[in-house]
């Protein structure tokens, strides 16, 4: 018998490809998985995995946890959840380039940034991150917004060849230090400003340095499929792996419009294009209550927007274009988190509620709890159909991933489930009591379909000399606990996980293991 650092005995390996279990052991050795055998093996450390499944650890696709990893590089909402792996820099944020320090706080200020902003570049960010001591591994990209504000300002311009130059450089050096993709988030200032133009730049440029190009599409509405259309072109042309983040059809008329949406990414697939889309197992979003607000209006930035709330006329012209535009369904809009000031108590209320208790519409309550909190708001957004998620989700190009961020397991508020639930709830909800997914390709979306959007052929499965990321949990008891209204709970049914071989959750316990590391493109 060989000697292993860890062996996980007598469970039920689920090898990440979408292939059904086989009962075997596993036996891990300087941080990879060394074999998978049928036969008894020793190691110095043995977790009974008796009547459990054992799988890769999970790879959160689409996360915006690079705000929060290095305030609280636990994970502890993560570890339960048997994520092993996060993906940042989506949706066009990322904590780099830093041009403008207060600049970059106040446009994340709704991911409520932990964050010591000790760095300027992408290399700087993931020195920090390592210094921390992450007990998970996290992954970044370049956002198109942190480009925009470093080489730009907020300002609602087009680009000019300078500035897609300058941007251009930023990318390249962002590709040069490590990032694995490079993402848009073209529902939010500044990327929103955007034309195709410099998109297709940009994209071009990623394309041409080998990185993921990720998108928060322009459109999840009434222009989806125009939306999804616009992405597609822009990778095609642009030589760009395509991931089209969140995948959704936002607002009761548009229900049903992710049809054609999942036909266009197949046409396209069919026609070459290295194209995959990501959904979490929700009816609702969160976001920021910004994009409720007309583009124009934060034009310049946060501090410019409170400008124009506190000035008359501007204030005016804003509200008629909300009331005009039907910008906001307040009914299902919920305060997620506010910092303090006159609203910070109102976690949980609807928009409507506030407005009700004020005596005002929709419009207006949006403006009071924007100026009271200095632009920071973050929202929960009911508008989806468990049609559309379960379409989405059923889709063979589709990986599971929250769009979360939160990883203390304790804090203020009403967050949204999905950092604390998603991925059990795909387990318990679409596999155990519906049997949309079965269990293999439930796993296969959480692991080996987004390490291949990543071009990652040793993580994301189980196999020898692959990297001994892995969970180990009931598939009978594995469930997400978290609610809308009563968010800060967490999984339960997770048995162990490992990371880079080193056992960091055991018996439903985090050990205080932080084996986890900021992985770098071209050096990992």
């Amino acid at each position: 018998m060989t000697d292993h650092d860890v062996v996980v005995h007598g469970g039920s390996i689920l090898d990440g490809t979408g292939t059904e279990p086989i009962r075997a052991n596993l036996g891990v050795r300087g941080g990879r998985v060394a074999e998978i055998s049928r036969a008894d093996l020793r190691g110095a450390q043995v977790i009974d995995a008796t009547g459990l499944i054992v799988t890769p650890g999970f790879i959160d696709l689409h996360s915006h946890a690079d705000f929060r990893i290095q305030g609280h590089p636990q994970a502890s909402t993560q570890l339960p959840q048997g994520v092993t792996t996060l993906v940042g820099g989506n949706c066009g944020f990322s904590p780099f380039p830093v041009a403008d320090l207060e600049a970059m706080r106040t446009s994340s200020a709704f991911l409520e940034p932990e964050l010591g902003w000790e760095w300027t570049d992408p290399g700087g960010f993931a020195d920090a991150v390592d210094a921390a001591g992450p007990a998970i591994n996290m992954v970044t990209q370049v956002g198109h917004n942190a480009l925009r504000e470093a080489v730009m300002g907020g300002e609602q311009r087009l680009a000019s060849n300078d500035d897609l130059a300058a941007m251009g450089e930023l990318l390249a050096t962002a590709a040069a230090q490590g990032v694995y993709g490079f993402s848009t988030g073209l529902i939010y200032a500044p990327g929103t400003y955007s034309d195709e133009r410099e998109l297709q730049y940009l994209v071009s440029a990623a394309g041409r340095h080998g990185l993921l190009y990720s998108t928060h599409i322009r459109n999840e509405g009434a222009r989806l499929t125009e939306a999804v259309e616009e992405a597609v072109r822009l990778a095609a042309a642009g030589g760009a792996r395509l991931q089209i983040s969140h995948l959704k059809a936002a607002g009761e008329r548009h229900h049903g419009r992710t049809a054609e949406a999942l036909g266009l990414i197949d046409e396209a697939a069919e026609a070459g294009l290295d194209v995959a889309a990501d959904v979490y197992p929700y009816t609702a979003s969160s976001t920021t209550l910004t994009t409720r607000l007309p583009t124009w209006a934060l034009d310049g930035g946060t501090a410019a927007l409170l400008r124009r709330l506190a000035d008359t006329e501007a204030r005016e012209r804003i509200l008629a274009e909300m009331r005009q535009g039907q910008a906001t369904v307040a009914s299902g809009v919920m305060i997620a988190h506010l910092g303090p000031g006159r609203y910070q108590d109102a976690a949980g209320q609807s928009l409507a509620q506030i407005a009700r208790s004020e005596g005002v519409d929709d419009a207006e309550a949006t403006l009071r709890i924007l100026a009271a909190h200095d632009g920071g708001a973050s929202v929960v957004l009911h508008s989806m159909s468990d049609e559309d998620v379960d379409r989405v989700l059923a889709h063979p190009r589709v990986a599971v991933a929250s769009d979360g961020w939160v990883l203390r397991d304790q804090g203020r508020g009403r967050p949204h489930p999905r950092s604390f639930g998603t991925f059990p709830r795909v387990i318990s909800h679409y596999v155990r009591e519906r049997g949309l997914l079965t269990l293999p390709e439930a796993v296969r979306k959480m692991t080996s379909l987004p390490a291949s959007r990543l071009g990652w052929s040793d993580r994301g499965i189980l196999r020898a000399g692959s990297v001994a990321d892995v969970a180990v949990f009931d598939p009978r008891t594995f469930t997400d606990n978290a609610t809308f209204s009563d968010p800060w709970r967490l999984a339960t049914g997770m048995h162990a996980v490992l990371v880079a071989g080193r056992v960091a959750f055991d018996g439903g316990e985090v050990t205080g293991v932080r084996a986890g590391t900021m992985l770098r493109a071209g050096s990992d």
